[in-house]
């Protein structure tokens, strides 16, 4: 990373790069803390306890989420993002790391080479997708299927270009999808159009990632995050996503099979300490890419209580799983199609 920021300091229009004299900027620092207990109505007896999706694999349990702490700074032209994460939902995001329950979430140098063109080194939260690691910035707590079986981090260099006032590009170069290290590994592009109305009443994001993850594995995926502020009081997202696979055995490269899904969110704010969110979502894996051999439907209903930096959020949710082997099971271990859990969660954010 100091070889990185040393040649974008030598390169740099100087004439176009903001002044070297802006004095530095009070450190910034934040963070969170979430906590949550889950209940399936199922009453299942072992892992993952009908729970497919990411962070919340527990019954009948209270169990802590996260820590996590942020810190910004910026000298002039030079940034720097330091977001630290301590508990099981760090483990889970960086599952690639050892399992430790401490994991650096994000890591990143920038440098403005011009007031429309910053770049960026390390390790950073993947632009794919809706839904984030960090709970504060999601409606619902538990998470859907298109993010659990997205990517969670990029680790490389990216650029990003303000190709017009509403209009940002970005270009990168990354390790394979959630790998902090990877010694001579094939590597990732990434990209992203980000645009929206005069307004901001309309956002558009188009997302990509693609490349050989392995000697023996090709990865393509596309996605696409939609939000529409009816009001300030209701406003709608939607989120689509296919990833294609390819696999090379000793016979050379075979046919690629892909999983793909879409999700819809109505959020309803009518009190500025209240809100309501609904999730609907589709998930198809015929062709067995994942293991589900099917498709799951997904809904969940969750409401935000809020005081200060405190969010209080209970959750429904119910599951279904069509076509192939049912996905769930009740007490005696019988397989299920469809089954519902409740969900009480906590997040205090500083």
């Amino acid at each position: 990373m100091l070889l990185f920021t040393a040649l974008a300091v030598l390169c740099a229009p100087v004439s176009a790069a903001p002044a070297d004299s802006v004095p530095a900027r009070p450190y910034k620092l934040s963070g969170y803390a979430d906590g949550y207990y889950r209940y399936n109505f199922q009453n299942p007896r072992e892992a993952p306890y009908n729970n497919l999706t990411s962070f919340t694999n527990s019954h009948n349990s209270f169990e802590l989420g996260m820590i996590s702490l942020k810190g910004e700074h910026t000298v002039g032209k030079v940034g720097l993002v330091a977001d630290l994460g301590f508990g099981r939902r760090a483990e889970e995001f960086s599952y690639t790391d050892a399992n430790t329950r401490f994991i650096i979430k994000q890591l990143f140098l920038t440098y403005a080479l011009t007031d429309k063109l910053k770049l960026t080194g390390g390790s950073w939260a993947t632009h794919v997708g809706y839904e984030s690691v960090d709970p504060y910035l999601n409606r619902t707590y538990s998470m859907s299927y298109l993010f659990s079986y997205g990517p969670f981090f990029h680790t490389g260099i990216k650029a990003e270009y303000q190709v017009a006032p509403k209009t940002l590009l970005m270009l990168g170069v990354a390790n394979p999808t959630d790998l902090k290290s990877a010694s001579n590994l094939p590597k990732t592009v990434i990209a992203q159009v980000a645009t929206s109305t005069a307004d901001d009443k309309i956002k558009a994001y188009f997302n990509y990632q693609g490349g050989r993850q392995q000697d023996s594995l090709r990865l393509q995926q596309a996605d696409v995050v939609l939000t529409y502020a009816l009001s300030e009081q209701l406003s709608f997202s939607g989120n689509g996503s296919v990833q294609y696979r390819q696999q090379r055995t000793e016979t050379g490269w075979q046919s690629g099979r892909a999983w793909w899904g879409s999700a819809f969110y109505a959020n309803l704010d009518p009190r500025p300490w209240l809100g309501f969110t609904l999730r609907t979502e589709y998930f198809s894996d015929h062709r067995n890419v994942l293991g589900f051999d099917g498709e799951v439907l997904e809904t969940t209903l969750a409401a935000n209580l809020r005081k200060d930096g405190f969010t209080l959020i209970p959750e429904l949710r119910l599951d279904r799983s069509t076509q192939g082997a049912p996905l769930f099971a009740d007490k005696a271990g019988t397989a299920r199609r469809t089954t519902m859990g409740a969900l009480l969660a906590a997040v205090y954010k500083f």
